[in-house]
C-alpha cells in the first residue's frame, strides 16, 4: 500500500496525562522523524461537566509541547467529561480537520518505530487487539455473550454475522468483535467521532434489555468501538499483525507496568527519550516518574519479574508490585 499522510491525536489535560502526553510526543519525534502528519494534543476545555479546570496550564509543559511541534487542540465537553473522561476520546475526534486519516492512541503509549511504515488502510478502520475479556460479564441466568451483542448490532441495524470470529467456541468472549481502544484508526474523525458518540449515548441512555447487570464504567467505549469500527467496513484483521502493540507502539498503561512487563527495548527508549535536561526538568516534576525513571525505581520493579514468564492476569502483577511498595501512578 502507497504511503499516506495521517494526524495522530491523543489526549492531553492537567495531571498525569500532560506528562504522558509529552513522553508520547518525545517517542513520536526520536521513533519517526520524517512523520509527515500533524500531531494534536485534544484538550478539554472547562465547563459545566468538569468540577475543576482539566486544560493545560503548566507553563513549563506547553513549552515543551511547543518544542515537540505539537498542535494543541481543545474541545468542549458536551456528553461526557468528568462522569466518564475516557469519553474525551470520542468527543475530541469531531475537533479534528474534517476528511483527513487520522489514528487516535491512549497517552499512555509510547511509538518505538516508524509509524509511517505502517500499512493502514483509513477506509478498514481497526482498533487494539491487545485486550482480554473485561465485557461483557454475563449473569448465572442469562444473557450469554451471544445475546448481549447481538442485541447491541441490531440497534444499530448492523449484521453480526461477519464479525464472528467462527474458530473460537459459541459463548466464548473472542468470537465477539472486542477491542481496547488504545488506538483505533479511520478515514474521516469528524464522521468516526459522530457515530462513536452518537452509538456510545444510544448504549448509555437507552441500553438494550440485555444490557440490564452490565456496567458500563469504564467499559462505554469499548461497547461502543467495535459497533462504529464494523459499520465504516472494518474489523479486526484489516491490520498486519505486529506493528501496533507490537514493532512500532507500546501501550504501557501505567509506569509501574511498563517497568514490569515490557521488552528492554521499550525501557531503553523510554530511558532515552526522557534524559535530555530540557525535558528531564519537566518530566520530574511527576512523582512516578521521576521514582520510576529518574531514581531507578523502576530497576526494582523490574527484579520483582521473570519477563519470560509473567503472570498472566495483570492483576497478579499489581498486587505483586503493591506489595513491594513501588506502586506509584
Amino acid at each position: 500500500m502507497a504511503q499516506q499522510s495521517f494526524n495522530v491525536m491523543i489526549i492531553g489535560q492537567s495531571g498525569r496525562l500532560q506528562y504522558e502526553a509529552l513522553l508520547f510526543a518525545a517517542s513520536l519525534r526520536h521513533s519517526c522523524p520524517d512523520f509527515s502528519g500533524r500531531l494534536f494534543v485534544a484538550v478539554p476545555q472547562p465547563g459545566p461537566l468538569w468540577q475543576k479546570d482539566p486544560s493545560l496550564r503548566n507553563a513549563a509543559v506547553l513549552a515543551a509541547l511547543t518544542r515537540l511541534d505539537v498542535e494543541l487542540l481543545p474541545f468542549e465537553s458536551k456528553l461526557f467529561g468528568e462522569s466518564y473522561p475516557y469519553g474525551n476520546k470520542i468527543e475530541a475526534l469531531q475537533a479534528m480537520p474534517e476528511g483527513e486519516p487520522f489514528v487516535f492512541f491512549d497517552s499512555d503509549t509510547l511509538i518505538t518505530g516508524d509509524l509511517q511504515a505502517v500499512p493502514f488502510d483509513f477506509c478498514r478502520p481497526s482498533a487494539s487487539l491487545r485486550r482480554e475479556g473485561t465485557w461483557p460479564k454475563p449473569t448465572l441466568y442469562g444473557p450469554g455473550y451471544d445475546a448481549i451483542w447481538r442485541a447491541l448490532y441490531r440497534r444499530f441495524d448492523l449484521d453480526i454475522e461477519p464479525t464472528l470470529d467462527h474458530s473460537q467456541p459459541d459463548e466464548y468472549w473472542k468470537r465477539y468483535l472486542y477491542f481496547n481502544a488504545g488506538f483505533f484508526y479511520g478515514a474521516c474523525p469528524q464522521a468516526f467521532g459522530a457515530r462513536f458518540a452518537s452509538y456510545a449515548q444510544s448504549i448509555l441512555t437507552d441500553p438494550p434489555i440485555e444490557l440490564v447487570g452490565q456496567s458500563l464504567d469504564p467499559w462505554l467505549d469499548q461497547v461502543a468501538l467495535p459497533l462504529v469500527i464494523h459499520s465504516f467496513g472494518g474489523g479486526r484483521d484489516t491490520l498486519p499483525a505486529g506493528y501496533l502493540d507490537g514493532d512500532t507502539s507500546c501501550h504501557y498503561r501505567l509506569f509501574p507496568l511498563l517497568y514490569a512487563r515490557e521488552s528492554d527495548a521499550v525501557i531503553a527508549l523510554l530511558e532515552e527519550i526522557a534524559a535530555p535536561n530540557w525535558l528531564k526538568k519537566v518530566l520530574k516534576t511527576y512523582e512516578p516518574i521521576k521514582r520510576l525513571v529518574y531514581q531507578n525505581r523502576g530497576a526494582r520493579v523490574r527484579a520483582l519479574f521473570d519477563q519470560d514468564n509473567l503472570p498472566r492476569r495483570e492483576q497478579a502483577i499489581r498486587n505483586k508490585i503493591k506489595s513491594a511498595g513501588h506502586w506509584l501512578r
